[in-house]
């Protein structure tokens, strides 16, 4: 796999970080966390340091430990946008459309 881009590598060390500052405003140790999202330490670790090897399964994961699974899938969400909104008829069909 090549290495990521200097973006994404900052976009997950600050993920990371911010999974970190969830982690304490919910007064929530590690082994809390790891248990909570069915991960090991270490892997939580990994995650709350941007390593982007990490796998998207433990990430959800670790975000659903925290409550902000809801607000990444949003986050997604073309149809939360303007654009996804302005081309939704234009590029779905029919039985897809919100």
């Amino acid at each position: 796999m090549p290495r990521p881009s200097t973006r994404v590598t900052a976009a997950a060390r600050s993920i990371g970080e911010q999974f970190v500052a969830w982690r304490k405003l919910h007064r929530l140790t590690v082994v809390q966390v790891s248990e909570r999202a069915g991960i090991s330490r270490n892997t939580l670790r990994r995650v709350e340091t941007g390593d982007t090897g990490v796998g998207l399964q433990a990430f959800l994961s670790v975000a659903r430990a925290l409550g902000v699974l809801d607000a990444i899938v949003t986050a997604t969400d073309p149809y939360e946008t303007d654009l996804g909104r302005a081309r939704a008829d234009e590029t779905l069909p029919e039985r897809v459309r919100p």
